[in-house]
């Protein structure tokens, strides 16, 4: 069996299945607004996200993951990928 070039580490996954999200906002200084951020679970807890989005984003993923069967999310571009097609499906 051919041997990896590299140990395979949780650093070295790139992406990974979203097992559950939480949403935070945090109050400004009086008179300021406030900041919403989202805490991203992935793969049952083996990897963590936390990102800082604004309220207009905050309100569509919040759409758009209460609706997807399946998401997952590139560690590396900071990317969330909603649902999967498979090959050869119209």
């Amino acid at each position: 069996m051919p041997q990896p070039k590299q140990p395979v580490t949780d650093d070295t996954i790139q992406v990974r299945q979203l097992s559950h999200y939480q949403f935070t906002w945090i109050a400004g200084e009086p008179g300021e607004p406030g900041m919403w951020t989202l805490q991203l679970v992935l793969d049952q807890g083996a990897w963590e996200e936390v990102l800082t989005v604004d309220p207009d984003d905050a309100d569509n993923l919040q759409d758009m993951l209460s609706t997807a069967q399946i998401v997952h999310y590139d560690v590396r571009r900071r990317t969330l990928m909603f649902g999967t097609t498979p090959v050869g499906s119209a």
